[in-house]
């Protein structure tokens, strides 16, 4: 949960670490602050115009990722 406004700098980060970590097909940087990204080459590009899209949009990858990765065992 979050207790403080997403930033700009906020979603840079995760969007660029989840591009860099191949779970993203394209994300690019837009004017403003907006990114436009696509999760798999076939997926309809979405274009996010404020931090708090993208942290939802960042949110709703790493449930994805998390429901379809091995459970590791303790």
């Amino acid at each position: 949960m979050h207790t403080t406004h997403a930033t700009h700098a906020e979603a840079d980060a995760w969007i660029t670490v989840l591009r860099d970590h191949g779970h993203l097909h394209r994300a690019e940087p837009g004017p403003e602050g907006a990114w436009t990204v696509q999760r798999t080459p076939t997926s309809q590009p979405r274009t996010l115009h404020h931090p708090v899209l993208a942290l939802d949009f960042v949110a709703e990858i790493l449930r994805n990722v998390r429901q379809h990765a091995p459970e590791l065992p303790r």
